[in-house]
């Protein structure tokens, strides 16, 4: 599998937020540690020098962070909109759960985006996978790792 490539799925707002991330790190942070190791450097020993080593360490994380960023731009998909009333990464929809009779709202996103506590949920989570493609109205059976439960699609937006 090496080599192969992961679609990464984004929304524009989720793509510029990365490219912003990525330009902030190669012109800011990138250059502010390369100073600090240049710093620590110059003051001898560096065996013992816990400035050094901290600065080498953040060098670290931030390489690491860019090429990750590079990465999920290199491989990104932008979601586009799909066919109207039909449920596609990036619908924001509102379920019924039909059990419990309660409502929730959630916004279909890549996985590099989802944040479950602002209710962005991953097109590769059972929910979503569940509801892609259907309408206003359909119900449908969930499978998940807690059993399986039924949901009605209430509205698509």
């Amino acid at each position: 599998m090496k080599g192969a490539k992961k679609e990464i799925f984004l929304t524009k707002k989720g793509l510029e937020d990365i490219a912003l991330e990525l330009d902030d790190l190669k012109q800011n942070v990138r250059p502010e540690v390369i100073s600090q190791i240049k710093e620590a450097r110059a003051q001898g020993d560096l065996s013992e020098n816990a400035e050094y080593h901290a600065a080498r360490d953040r060098q670290g994380q931030v390489e690491a962070r860019i090429k990750e960023l590079e990465y999920l731009l290199d491989n990104a998909v932008i979601i586009e909109e799909g066919k109207k009333g039909e449920i596609t990464v990036g619908s924001t929809v509102e379920i019924k759960y039909i059990d419990d009779d309660e409502t929730e709202e959630y916004t279909i996103v890549g996985s590099t985006e989802a944040d479950p506590f602002n209710n962005k949920i991953s097109n590769e989570s059972p929910i979503a996978i569940g509801i892609m493609g259907k309408k206003k109205g359909d119900i449908v059976t969930i499978e998940s790792p807690n059993g399986s439960y039924d949901i009605q699609i209430v509205s698509i937006k």
